[in-house]
């Protein structure tokens, strides 16, 4: 176990939590080796961990560490509320509502243009679809004419 673990862990941590504290520090990928060799060596081992990995949210989260998560998603939530609190300069508030709005106008022009940029690579898709399907009907009529003619 690593110093960083250990110093988070109660004195009187079970061993179940400094297996969970050892396994989160090495990340999901350490779970799910665990899982494996749980299934490997005896099934319900596996199967256990499979529904506690599922259950504590682990296997579905970017990271198995809950309070970095959580950090982080409250460093969100404060970094939303503080763009959207005024200031209590009122040029200040009014810049930022300015910039903010030119933000969006922006992101709904890129969204557009992105939009455009998909409909065009589809048509060219499509049209070189039909080009080659075209091509390939139009060298099995000269195959077939060909073939009409050799039979005469």
């Amino acid at each position: 176990m690593n110093t960083a673990t250990a110093a988070t862990l109660p004195a009187n941590a079970g061993w179940f939590s400094r297996a969970e504290a050892w396994l989160d520090a090495r990340g999901k990928g350490a779970w799910i080796a665990a899982m494996v060799v749980g299934f490997i060596f005896f099934w319900p081992v596996g199967l256990a961990l499979l529904a506690y990995m599922i259950w504590s949210k682990r296997m579905f989260s970017k990271s198995c560490r809950h309070s970095d998560f959580r950090a982080d998603r409250r460093a969100r939530h404060q970094a939303a509320w503080g763009a959207m609190k005024p200031s209590g300069n009122s040029a200040f508030d009014a810049y930022k509502a300015d910039t903010l709005r030119r933000l969006q106008e922006e992101q709904e022009q890129f969204e557009s243009f992105l939009d455009r940029l998909r409909a065009a690579k589809d048509k060219a898709e499509f049209d070189q679809f039909m080009d080659e399907r075209s091509d390939a009907a139009r060298k099995a009529r000269q195959d077939a004419s060909l073939r009409e003619d050799e039979d005469a």
